[in-house]
C-alpha cells in the first residue's frame, strides 16, 4: 500500500514538474543596455533588446510599461513559439533631462517567471545655451531672465533689494525707465543705458516701512525702452510680508499668543444660485499674550470676509464673518480666506468654504 502511495505522489510530482517546464521561458540576451553620453539637442536614441523563447509553449507579452514618459518601448505582440526569437525596441528623447538617466523597463507575460525589468542608462550632455535660453522673456529690444521679481519674505519695517538680469539684443542703445511705481518699490536700471549685446540689472528696493500690508502682496510695474511705455512689458513684483520668528527664545514663545479656530472649514451644501450665505468662524486666544489678526484676505471678490475685533486678549474669543455670493457661478465652488496673525507658529491660516450651486 505503502508503494502505491509513493508511486503516486511521484506521478503527481512528475506531472507538476513537467506542468511548470511546459510553461514558455523569456530569455533577454541583456537586461542592461549603456547608451553612454547622449547629446540633450541630438534627438531620440534608440537600443532593442533580443528575447528567446526557451519553453516549450507560445511565449506572449501581455504589457510592456516604461517608467516615464521619456521612454518609448515597441516590442513583439505575436505569440513567440517555443525556440522563437523576438524584440524589445526602447527610444529614449533626451530633451530637457541634462545629466544621468538610469530608466526602467517593466515587461510582463505568460512566461514561468511573468515579470521581467529592463534597463536603460546613460548620460544627457546639455545643450549649449542660446541667449533665449539664458535670457527667456523678451521685451521690446531686451531681453530678461523673468518677468517676475521675487523678494521671498521681508520683515515688517525693513528694506530689502533684489536684482534681474536683462541683455540687450538690439543694434542699438537702450534704456529703461519704470512707471506705475508704488511708494514702497524703488527701481533703477545699471547701467543707465544698455549698449548693443550689453548685460544689466534691474535693482529693485522694496521698502515694507511704507506698506501697510501683511502676506503675499504683488504688483505691476511696466517698462519703459527708450522713454515708450508698451502695456505688454510689464514686470510682476512679489513679496510676502511677516515676521521672522526664528530667533525668538524660548521664553518669547512660551508667552506668544496661541491661535485657535472653532473649524477651519465649512460646506453651505446645496444652495441656489444667487444666494449668499453667510457662516461664523470663532477665533480664540489660548496664549499669554494679545492676539493680533493682521490681515484678513478673501480668495476672490466672490467672497468677503471681515473680523469683528482685531486684538483679542488672552482667553477672549472674536468672529469673523465669512459671505459667499454664488451670483455668476455653477457647479460645485470652494473658496478660501487667509488670517494673518501675530502667533509666531501658525502666523499665517486658511478658512475654507465650499457649496454647490444648483441651477
Amino acid at each position: 500500500m505503502k508503494k502505491i502511495v509513493l508511486l503516486i505522489l511521484g506521478f503527481g510530482l512528475f506531472l507538476g514538474l513537467s506542468a511548470q517546464n511546459a510553461k514558455p521561458v523569456i530569455s533577454f540576451e541583456k537586461k542592461i543596455h549603456d547608451f553612454g553620453d547622449v547629446k540633450e539637442d541630438g534627438g531620440t536614441v534608440n537600443y532593442t533588446f533580443e528575447f528567446t523563447n526557451n519553453g516549450s509553449q507560445p511565449l506572449v507579452i501581455h504589457t510592456v510599461q516604461a517608467s516615464c514618459g521619456c521612454t518609448s518601448p515597441e516590442w513583439t505582440r505575436t505569440p513567440i513559439q517555443p525556440g522563437g526569437k523576438g524584440t524589445l525596441k526602447a527610444t529614449f528623447d533626451p530633451r530637457n533631462r541634462p545629466g544621468n538617466f538610469n530608466k526602467s523597463i517593466t515587461v510582463t507575460s505568460n512566461a514561468q517567471q511573468p515579470v521581467e525589468t529592463l534597463r536603460i542608462v546613460g548620460n544627457v550632455v546639455p545643450k549649449a545655451q542660446t541667449i533665449e535660453d539664458i535670457y527667456p522673456r523678451q521685451m521690446g529690444d531686451i531681453r530678461l531672465k523673468s518677468s517676475h521679481l521675487s523678494f521671498t519674505r521681508v520683515e515688517p519695517g525693513t528694506k530689502k533689494t533684489e536684482q534681474l538680469e536683462l541683455i540687450n539684443t538690439s543694434r542699438q542703445p537702450v534704456t529703461v525707465t519704470f512707471s506705475r511705481l508704488p511708494a514702497h518699490l524703488n527701481m533703477k536700471m545699471d547701467p543707465a543705458t544698455l549698449q548693443p549685446g550689453a548685460k544689466g540689472v534691474i535693482i529693485a528696493d522694496f521698502d515694507a516701512s511704507k506698506n501697510n500690508d501683511w502676506g503675499f502682496v504683488v504688483d505691476q510695474v511696466f517698462l519703459l525702452i527708450n522713454g515708450v511705455q508698451n502695456n505688454e512689458n510689464r514686470l510682476s513684483v512679489s513679496a510676502t510680508i511677516e515676521e521672522d520668528y526664528s530667533k525668538w527664545n524660548t521664553d518669547q514663545m512660551a508667552n506668544a499668543p496661541d491661535i485657535q479656530f472653532s473649524e477651519t472649514s465649512f460646506d453651505f451644501g446645496d444652495i441656489k444660485s444667487g444666494d449668499k450665505v453667510q457662516h461664523t468662524f470663532k477665533v480664540t486666544n489660548n496664549g499669554k499674550t494679545p492676539l493680533v489678526l493682521r490681515k484678513v484676505k478673501a480668495s476672490c471678490g466672490c467672497t468677503a470676509s471681515e473680523p469683528d475685533k482685531t486684538n483679542i486678549l488672552p482667553g477672549e474669543t472674536a468672529n469673523i464673518s465669512v459671505t459667499f455670493d454664488s451670483r455668476g457661478r455653477t457647479g460645485r465652488q470652494n473658496q478660501s480666506v487667509t488670517v494673518y496673525s501675530n502667533d509666531p507658529r501658525k502666523s499665517t491660516m486658511l478658512l475654507r468654504v465650499s457649496a454647490s450651486i444648483l441651477n
